[in-house]
């Protein structure tokens, strides 16, 4: 598993319209019971639901995730702090979304760009 501060080695996100818990679970470098914790600490972080109560997360779910491990990983946070922090500056949390969305667009480009060579 990878270290906390390495939030920006993480794989990249394939373009996929849903992911288990296993394949989230990869993607962010953080374990299945974690991910299941985090559902009931964050109120935005809800997967979908189907038969079995199996759970489907979207593309920003994952990038959520990678934001909410960001939070507690690398800057410190405790589990109520990410909360509010959250929720409370809007902006702030466009601001990294975005700045995590375009790292992650930049990310894919560059796998195009070997693929291509």
């Amino acid at each position: 598993m990878l270290e906390p501060s390495h939030n920006k080695e993480l794989p990249a996100i394939p373009a996929k319209r849903y992911f288990t818990i296993g394949e989230v679970s990869e993607l962010c470098a953080v374990k299945p019971h974690v991910l299941r914790y985090w559902e009931q600490e964050f109120p935005q972080l809800e997967p979908v639901k189907r038969r079995g109560n199996r759970r489907y997360y979207q593309r920003q779910d994952v990038i959520l995730i990678r934001q909410i491990r960001g939070l507690l990983y690398e800057d410190g946070y405790t589990i109520g702090g990410a909360r509010a922090h959250l929720t409370g500056d809007n902006n702030q949390q466009d601001t990294s979304q975005t700045k995590i969305e375009i790292q992650q667009i930049q990310a894919e480009l560059l796998e195009i760009l070997d693929i291509l060579k």
